[in-house]
């Protein structure tokens, strides 16, 4: 594993040069498929650094404790290394995860539609909320959010949509929102437990899996 790391360290070292060079600032296909590169590789590299400082304090703790003539240094020593050694584990997990083969698509832009289902009124209300709560999570990506197609009920409800969002890894993030997405309404007296048959739940099937 470390060795594909000191690979990819060394790749983030020259995209970060290349974007620098005037011939790249030049052409801005380039700067943009580097830029991308960029970001990509960025959440490991600073994971990887993150290891290496972890794994270098390790060293000194035990260092400390196999040769410091103090006994109290030594006995703190060792009521640390645990926890670093825990610290190291979890960041190895963590670049494991980050050095698994990414979908090729998952840098592509998407179009997500929302289709009200069983449910008439409550469920076009339903779409809707799922509407904001998806505007919302792209502003706070730094997506661009755009509305191609509406439907709307009159009151407030969403029967068909279809908005495009374009950004950073926006396929990667929705790839899995894909199909039925369910609400189920509890009434009062079943919160306070009494016993009250539920409610019918209200549909909406949703597909993000249109790449742009």
């Amino acid at each position: 594993m470390l060795g594909r790391l000191e690979k990819v360290r060394e790749r983030y070292e020259e995209v970060t040069r290349l974007l620098s060079d005037p011939a790249v600032l030049s052409n801005q296909q380039r700067f943009r498929e580097l830029s991308k590169e960029h970001s990509v590789l960025t959440p490991l590299i600073k994971a990887y650094e993150t290891y290496r400082k972890v794994k270098k304090d390790l060293e000194g703790l035990r260092e400390i404790t196999e040769s410091s003539s103090d006994a109290e240094m030594r006995q703190m020593a060792y009521a640390e290394v645990d926890g670093v050694k825990a610290q190291l584990g979890q960041i190895e997990e963590e670049l494991k995860t980050l050095l698994i083969p990414r979908d090729p698509n998952d840098s592509r832009n998407v179009i997500v539609e929302i289709r009200a289902g069983t449910g008439g009124e409550e469920a076009a209300l339903f779409g809707a909320v799922l509407y904001r709560m998806y505007s919302r999570f792209a502003e706070r990506k730094g997506w661009k959010v755009e509305l191609l197609d509406l439907s709307d009920t009159g009151l407030g409800g969403i029967k068909e949509i279809s908005f495009g969002l374009s950004g950073n890894d926006v396929y990667g993030a929705m790839k899995f929102e894909s199909g039925v997405h369910r609400v189920q309404r509890v009434p009062k007296q079943r919160r306070r437990g009494g016993f009250t048959p539920r409610l019918p739940p209200w549909l909406c099937c949703l597909k993000s899996n249109r790449l742009m």
